[in-house]
């Protein structure tokens, strides 16, 4: 518990020490939005050719009904396995909280519901040998908060979907027009069944940016990326002032990586 709290902290000191970037500077412009945390863990699949992964379904399936189902702090959950991303073992898995103090309470909330939900000792050690065996014996952790540019996911498809993570830096400030863009183009692509954005709270980048798209299918991305251009032709319809609106939208982000994950569709909450 002691750690937590100094990682809440240093969360704390992270807000005060990295000021928003001009982005943020329109997302306030608006009226008051109460931003959710997200904590991405990042495990990685065991690649020793012995372990047997025919039980990692039911595994995780049982741990997903009995602990994250009715751990009441957790408002979303979803796994998200590597498709092209540089790590073919990367498996992202991401519980979405109301606050900072609800983080907390998830946790101690997930102690209860795994005594209850495992009552006998050996019983519940060997559950958890079995589950840690399908991973290696590392992870990551990074935490965020979300922004209010987002669109929720609308779609009627039960298969796995596509999440196109970029991964952006934030510039040295003198960026602007995101909101602008995310109005026009983003809301307005109908190829983007949803879209989310949060920043760097507590992890490795202070100057993380991160925006999530999700497509019903691979071959959405490109599609979408054609429907993105056609609607910045209608929304600046003359090249001059679509030349003099990137000029600035460009100068938002100094850099950024690609990487793209497919979810799990049982186990998301």
């Amino acid at each position: 518990m002691k750690t937590l709290k100094l990682v809440f902290i240093t969360i704390l000191m992270c807000a005060l020490l990295f000021p928003a970037n001009n982005y943020a500077q329109e997302e306030n412009k608006e009226d008051a939005y109460e931003p959710v945390i997200l904590v991405v863990t990042t495990l990685h699949r065991n690649s020793d050719p012995d372990i047997d992964f025919s039980d990692w379904m039911k595994t995780e399936k049982e741990y997903f009904e009995k602990v994250t189902m009715k751990n009441e702090h957790i408002l979303n959950s979803g796994f998200y396995f590597h498709y092209f991303t540089g790590d073919d073992t990367e498996v992202g898995v991401v519980n979405v909280h109301k606050s900072l103090s609800a983080l907390e309470q998830s946790d101690e909330r997930t102690n209860e519901l795994i005594e209850e939900g495992w009552p006998d000792e050996d019983a519940r050690q060997a559950f958890f040998s079995k589950q840690a065996s399908y991973y290696e014996a590392k992870h990551s952790d990074e935490i965020y908060t979300s922004t209010r540019f987002g669109k929720p996911l609308e779609t009627a498809s039960t298969k796995p979907l596509i999440y196109y993570v970029k991964k952006n830096n934030l510039g040295n400030g003198g960026g602007k027009g995101f909101k602008e863009y995310y109005e026009n183009v983003t809301m307005k692509n109908d190829l983007v069944k949803a879209y989310y954005t949060h920043r760097h709270l507590y992890g490795s980048n202070s100057q993380e940016f991160n925006e999530v798209f999700v497509f019903e299918n691979f071959s959405d991305i490109e599609k979408s990326a054609d429907e993105d251009w056609r609607l910045v032709q209608e929304h600046w319809e003359f090249e001059d002032e679509r030349k003099e609106f990137f000029e600035g939208f460009n100068k938002i982000f100094s850099s950024h990586g690609d990487y793209i994950y497919q979810n799990v569709p049982e186990l998301a909450k």
